[in-house]
């Protein structure tokens, strides 16, 4: 019985998936699937589980991680990550090398590490969430955008969601009501190309990070950008940051939400740890 089934997703960053799938055919006591549609690899992990398999590794993007990760949740299976997708959040979370070869022998050399499951209303997430603009602007990007323009497209989106009014959001957490237009909540220090957003983040400190954004025209975004580049962001007077356990984020209207960068719910939506943990290969340092 193979002991290791390898999920990967063929669309991940075009040709140099194509040559990790050439690569990893080949590899001993492993099993490769394919996924062809959304949902694909939560079905397989989920499968996996059910089969016996003691380790799923995910090959693609977080979106595909995020999927894995919601297929093995509650599950003593453990999760290894090489990082073949445009964005690749939580492999830099984790210290893991971009090199392909590398980053198999992380998990073959079988250092693992407990770090928390987040969940956001009955979706998990390892990374990340988003209430409001970056969760509309993964929402109005369309493939095509996507195809000539690349990450810049998100951008794109983003700016002509700043000329609209944005949405208030009411965040209540531990007893306290705090109000803003865009919220994220991460389990790790990271978002976006290892910029560190949530500064005491630990994936694995049972907590959450909270930041909350209460302006969202376009000298705000530039300004936020700015500091947070600085890593001074969470000094400015419109921007609020804590930790807690769970938190509830209502508006009066429905307004998307993201995990790990894929839509995955709207408002109103609870984030909480979850009382499971999840097993990952990481590097020995």
């Amino acid at each position: 019985m193979q002991e290791t089934l390898i999920i990967l997703n063929p669309a991940a960053h075009g040709e140099r998936a194509k040559g990790t799938w050439q690569e990893i055919a080949k590899l001993p006591r492993s099993v490769t699937r394919l996924t062809t549609a959304p949902g694909d690899a939560r079905a397989l992990a989920a499968w996996a589980v059910e089969n016996g398999f003691r380790n799923v590794v995910a090959a693609g993007g977080d979106g595909t991680i995020n999927e894995v990760v919601n297929g093995l949740a509650g599950s003593d299976v453990t999760l290894g990550v090489l990082p073949v997708g445009t964005m690749n959040v939580f492999a830099a979370e984790l210290g893991l090398p971009g090199d392909l070869r590398e980053a198999w022998q992380v998990i073959r050399g079988g250092v693992t590490r407990k770090i928390d499951l987040a969940r956001a209303n009955s979706q998990y997430f390892v990374q990340l969430a988003g209430v409001g603009l970056d969760a509309q602007a993964l929402q109005e990007t369309t493939w095509e955008s996507k195809r000539n323009f690349g990450p810049l497209s998100y951008l794109v989106s983003a700016a002509q969601i700043a000329s609209r009014k944005p949405p208030r959001l009411l965040v209540e957490a531990e007893g306290v009501t705090r109000e803003g237009c865009f919220v994220l909540v991460g389990n790790g220090r990271f978002y976006g190309a290892r910029l560190t957003f949530f500064k005491d983040a630990r994936i694995d400190d049972g907590k959450l990070d909270v930041l909350i954004f209460q302006n969202l025209g376009y000298l705000d975004i530039a300004r936020y950008l700015g500091t947070i580049l600085m890593g001074t962001h969470t000094d400015l007077k419109d921007v609020e940051y804590f930790q807690t356990k769970k938190a509830i984020v209502r508006s009066e209207a429905h307004v998307p939400v993201e995990v790990d960068g894929e839509v995955a719910t709207e408002t109103p939506v609870t984030f909480r740890i979850s009382s499971r943990k999840l097993r990952v290969f990481v590097p020995e340092t």
